[in-house]
This record gives structure tokens, C-alpha cells and sequence, in this order.
């Protein structure tokens, strides 16, 4: 598979560390911890699939340094 094959919808390890503006260094450090999107190792290549990747955006959501948003709720209004 070379990365004419990838589809929109797949990322490739330096694909995700542009969008979030990490490292790919610290992309390899997460999942050797077991952090970040779920991932797909294929032929030794690592590829995020962007339903994980938009999952785990998701769940990351907080309004606050002290906890996290549920998926369902919605952000308070600033008005």
C-alpha cells in the first residue's frame, strides 16, 4: 500500500501529528501507552481511520481543566 492508496477517509502517523500539531514521537509514545485513537497496523504501517480519529476528538472535548464534555452534551452558550 503506498500513500496514493490511502484514502481521505485513512491518516498516516505525519498526517495526524500536522492536524494536532504533535510529534510523531509523541503519536508513537501513545500508543505504546495505549492513549490516543485506536490505530491500524498494517504491514508494519501504522494508519488512523478518520471515524477513530474524529471518536477520539470527540471524546476529548472539556470546558474545563477539571473534566471532560459528554459526547451528547452540549457547550454552555457565552452569551
Amino acid at each position: 500500500m503506498n500513500k496514493s492508496q490511502i484514502s481521505k477517509k485513512h491518516m498516516m502517523q505525519k498526517q495526524l501529528a500536522q492536524r494536532w500539531c504533535v510529534s510523531e514521537r509523541t503519536l508513537e509514545r501513545w500508543r505504546i501507552i495505549g492513549w490516543g485513537p485506536i490505530f491500524l497496523k498494517i504491514g508494519g504501517r501504522v494508519i488512523y481511520r478518520e471515524e477513530d480519529i474524529l471518536t477520539y476528538e470527540e471524546q476529548s472535548l472539556a470546558v474545563s481543566t477539571q473534566s471532560r464534555v459528554a459526547p451528547s452534551r452540549n457547550l454552555p452558550s457565552l452569551s
